[in-house]
């Protein structure tokens, strides 16, 4: 009792001024870029919905009169125990008129012959097997040098997609003929397996889907999700196709932007995947995710930023704010600390647990607020709730760990080329081209 007494009257004499100076860290980046930015931005993407809705209801009718052949690539190893429900839910979709190819990168399991029963079954059109593992970049360019479709979708086998996703997916490019691809919303599907899957699901919700909305908006969307994501088939034989990984997702969308093209998020394109439910396992994904933007972003693609013939400004400001945000300000969070440690040792009892309530209390804000513009709302409120108050540990101590132990092993040592995600003669190759 006597500790939230002085608490409390810490919290009641700080003034404005100082209650800014004390947080600044939340008040200037955090609340800053992560609330107001992509609050304004979205409410703005409400609010002129109704401008667009001649526009894209034109769209979809233009691409009904025309019914183009998609080609729907699924590449992947030892998914076989995925692709008879991902094949027989494809037949629901509201738009038939496409050709689904598996790609096996070297199975061990019973993808081939389960894979081949399908082909016989008619479930899948084209089905084409490594016998040696290269990785899901070399398996997703297989697939797309043996598609025929005017749009690539790349999926993921393990996800769920809604019975539109397919026509929601492709319709952005009848009313938008400078887009090069396409990036539906994925969503988690096994939130309630544990409480790692949990908090992804509000990741995944509010920092992500709304996140990607607001980036789109501002023409600065910087990955298409390997789960579920369509492309020009001529955008990508202009660029090549996929470069080896990982982070992929990234650099496609990247190569795709750096031809001229423009990149849209489609909320209404809606895909359930699921998530890792071990924090070990999510640490592992993560570390790979947070090398891609060192390896791609701060290297492979540095030339977004030199006053070229190609060089585009909103290439130049994705870059940007991609790199501020997530490296610069993640390493700047330490110097924040180091501020607390030097300036308020003796507030730090008081300090940490206010950081802990502000993050909170904004987390609760932003959920609601959020779900005004949300398209669906596959999670209840409620649920969420419960595990809100563990979000400023997960964002703010958790992932910005992973994120710096990352950025730290690329940085110094390049260990994206060591990751077992890729085979280590795909990563070698890669390593000496510079990709």
């Amino acid at each position: 009792m006597e500790y939230l007494d002085e608490f409390f009257n810490y919290i009641s004499s700080v003034s404005p001024s100082k209650l800014v100076r004390v947080f600044w860290f939340f008040f200037f980046f955090e609340f800053v870029r992560f609330f107001l930015v992509d609050f304004t931005t979205v409410l703005l993407w409400k609010i002129t919905a109704v401008f667009r809705k001649k526009r894209v209801k034109e769209g979809r009718n233009l691409f009904w009169a025309e019914k183009p052949l998609i080609s729907i690539i699924v590449p992947g190893k030892n998914e076989g125990k995925h692709i008879f429900k991902l094949a027989n839910s494809l037949k629901e979709q509201t738009y038939q008129n496409f050709e689904l190819i598996v790609i096996d990168d070297g199975s061990d399991d019973e993808t081939k012959s389960i894979c081949n029963s399908l082909k016989k079954n008619g479930l899948i059109d084209i089905f084409l097997s490594n016998d040696v593992r290269g990785g899901k970049a070399s398996a997703a360019n297989l697939g797309l040098r043996y598609s025929s479709g005017k749009y690539i979708i790349h999926m993921d086998a393990d996800c769920s997609y809604d019975r539109d996703a397919v026509e929601n997916i492709i319709v952005p490019f009848y009313y938008n003929e400078k887009l090069g691809a396409v990036g539906g919303d994925v969503q988690v599907r096994n939130y309630r397996e544990s409480l790692c899957a949990s908090l992804q699901a509000i990741e995944y919700t509010d920092t992500i889907s709304i996140g990607r909305i607001s980036q789109s908006q501002l023409g600065i969307y910087r990955i298409i999700s390997g789960a579920f994501g369509a492309f020009k088939k001529d955008a990508l034989d202009s660029v090549g196709g996929w470069d080896i990984g990982p982070g992929l997702d990234g650099d496609i969308t990247v190569k795709v932007r750096k031809m001229g093209y423009e990149i849209h998020f489609e909320p209404t394109a809606i895909c359930q995947t699921n998530v890792p439910v071990t924090f070990k396992a999510l640490t592992k994904q993560r570390l790979r995710w947070d090398k891609s933007l060192i390896r791609f972003r701060v290297r492979k693609h540095r030339d977004v930023f030199y006053p070229n013939e190609s060089f585009r400004i909103s290439n130049f400001v994705s870059f940007v704010e991609n790199i501020t945000y997530s490296l610069v300000l993640n390493f700047k969070w330490y110097f924040y600390l180091i501020d607390m440690v030097l300036n308020y040792t003796s507030r730090l009892v008081f300090i940490i647990p206010m950081n802990f309530i502000l993050y909170t209390i904004n987390n609760y804000f932003k959920f609601i607020v959020f779900s005004l513009f949300r398209e669906r709302k596959n999670v209840k409120a409620e649920y969420f709730m419960l595990y809100m108050p563990l979000m400023a540990l997960y964002f703010g101590y958790y992932l910005r760990l992973v994120r710096t132990y990352a950025y730290l092993q690329e940085l110094i040592f390049r260990r994206s080329y060591e990751d077992s995600w890729n085979p280590e003669k795909s990563s070698r190759q890669a390593k000496s081209l510079k990709l």
